[in-house]
């Protein structure tokens, strides 16, 4: 599965870049620290998943999460965030899936795998 990662923490994206790359089959093929990196790298790399953070800086400028979802709809979409509350928001518009930041890692790692899951 090729993933972009979208997060304006560089920590974060290592951190996430780190725990995916021991994944079989799941390859970091972009990342991106704001919005419109976001579109860019969504654009220039064959990505299947992207892991964007909620508060992105300037998501919300280049269109917010439905722009990105009707760019490129058959990219899967998992929204984190640091705030629990905004789940049900990150879903209504648009995103596949919601994993909190302070979910365990093998919480991130199962969603990754069902939105890799061949449809039945």
């Amino acid at each position: 599965m090729r993933i972009l990662i979208a997060d304006g923490q560089e920590r974060v994206r290592f951190a996430l870049r780190v725990l995916l790359a021991q994944q079989p089959g799941v390859a970091v093929v972009a990342e991106a620290s704001n919005g419109q990196e976001l579109l860019t790298q969504a654009r220039l790399n064959a990505a299947e998943l992207a892991l964007v953070d909620w508060e992105l800086p300037g998501l919300a400028e280049a269109g917010g999460l439905p722009v990105f979802r009707h760019s490129f709809p058959a990219l899967q979409i998992v929204v984190l965030s640091s705030r629990t509350g905004v789940s049900r928001a990150a879903l209504a518009t648009g995103a596949d899936a919601f994993v909190s930041k302070s979910d365990p890692p093998e919480r991130l790692l199962a969603v990754v795998r069902s939105c890799g899951a061949p449809a039945e």
